[in-house]
């Protein structure tokens, strides 16, 4: 979609509620075609050793077109200044705070919500992360009006896409996020001309995409070679999967199924190193991982890896824990 040569809808007045890189291209596409009154965002953070507060992707863009930002740190106590903008529409993208009851009701249009799942599907925090994790072979984006619960609202649009077998999450994020600007600017007319269609979900069709929890990163040889393969890349470019190997960490960043079988072998033994990697026995075969993240170090190549410990005395035949 040519967001630039679309006509500008009448002027209401609209707050946008995001926070991440996601949001970007959805707030973006917003401020090309309407009035964006204000923008609301989590609060800047400490990041790094030097502990430097770094803005919001989202308020990067509201600093750039001069439109107002607003960062409470606790929306369902600080929601007043947002009434203040007395919005007619509600938009939320990825804003990473449940809002209070005070908020949904206000606005003329309503409050919306662009989820990056096909609902009731990946109801939850990590859509994304959670459709590769799980083998999913499509997913979409879903507009919906905002009700009290998890994202139990009712649907207005939904717009589903491939997951290739080599997305990451990092790459279907991208995907999704233009696809969710695509679909908000296609479906806000009928929002706003009482056209809008409410679909109730069904609830015993829901499943949950929840945040990423530390023990979601680490992988279990004893799992399929799919299923790992399925980790690794759900969980790039972040937070990374990870095993340790002789008491430190080493990230996974990309690996490949392969056909071999090691029957005999423990899972998580290293059985081989390969033009591309190096391989590990799983539970039904074998996986080559073929960049790695030595802890304290940068990302490289697995045989690179691989050949520095081969230096350093035995390798293959070792297991990964």
């Amino acid at each position: 979609m040519d967001i630039e040569n679309l006509d500008v809808r009448e002027p209401i007045h609209i707050v946008f509620m995001g926070t991440p890189e996601f949001s970007v291209p959805v707030l973006e596409g917003l401020i090309a075609n309407y009035k964006v009154r204000g923008i609301v965002t989590q609060p800047d953070k400490k990041v790094g050793r030097k502990q430097e507060l770094r803005k919001t992707p989202v308020k990067l863009v509201g600093e750039k077109h001069t439109i107002l930002v607003i960062q409470p740190k606790k929306i369902r106590e600080e929601y007043m200044d947002v009434l203040a903008l007395k919005p007619d529409l509600i938009i939320t993208c990825a804003y990473g705070q449940i809002l209070p009851r005070e908020l949904l009701v206000y606005p003329k249009y309503g409050c919306i919500n662009v989820h990056a799942s096909l609902l009731p599907k990946l109801r939850g925090g990590a859509p994304i992360h959670r459709a590769i994790m799980n083998g999913l072979d499509r997913t979409g984006v879903t507009i919906m009006y905002m009700s009290e619960g998890m994202d139990e609202g009712d649907i207005i649009s939904q717009r589903e896409i491939e997951i290739t077998n080599t997305d990451t999450t990092s790459t279907l994020h991208d995907k999704l996020s233009v696809l969710g600007r695509d679909l908000l600017l296609d479906t806000l007319p009928s929002i706003l001309d009482g056209t809008a269609s409410r679909t109730p979900q069904d609830a015993s069709l829901a499943t949950y995409g929840f945040n990423i929890q530390p023990e979601d990163e680490k992988i279990d040889f004893k799992k399929t070679t799919r299923q790992i393969y399925n980790q690794v890349r759900g969980l790039n470019d972040f937070p990374g999967a990870y095993c340790i190997f002789e008491g430190k960490r080493l990230k996974v960043w990309e690996c490949m199924e392969s056909e071999n079988a090691f029957p005999q072998l423990l899972d998580g033994t290293i059985t081989n190193v390969y033009d591309n990697g190096f391989g590990v026995k799983v539970g039904n075969g074998e996986v080559i991982f073929t960049i790695v993240q030595p802890e304290g170090k940068s990302k490289m190549d697995a045989k690179s890896y691989a050949n520095g410990m081969i230096s350093h005395g035995n390798f293959v035949g070792k297991v990964l824990g």
